[in-house]
C-alpha cells in the first residue's frame, strides 16, 4: 500500500488527512491517538498508541539519557 498524503496547514500546525483505506488498515477512527517511532533504515512508522507501551518508552528514553555515558561504556 503506497499513498502520497499532503501535508496542509491546520492553525499553527501543519497536519496530513489519512484516507480511509488507511485509517481502516491501521484499526483507527477520529479521537484515537497514533505513535509515530524510527526505523532502522530513517524511515517512520504509524500505528495505534498504547497508552502503557507509550509510559515505558518514555521511561526507556528517560534511562537512556541519563546514564548514556554508562549504557556506551557497557556496550564495548
Amino acid at each position: 500500500m503506497v499513498y502520497e498524503l499532503k501535508l496542509r496547514k491546520v492553525g499553527n500546525s501543519v497536519g496530513v488527512i489519512l484516507p480511509k483505506e488507511v485509517l481502516a488498515h491501521l484499526k483507527v477512527a477520529e479521537g484515537d491517538s497514533l505513535s509515530v517511532t524510527e526505523g532502522p533504515d530513517d524511515s517512520l512508522r504509524v500505528s495505534l498508541s498504547r497508552t502503557e507501551v507509550t509510559r515505558q518508552m518514555d521511561v526507556v528514553q528517560d534511562v537512556m539519557k541519563r546514564y548514556r555515558h554508562t549504557l556506551r561504556e557497557l556496550a564495548k
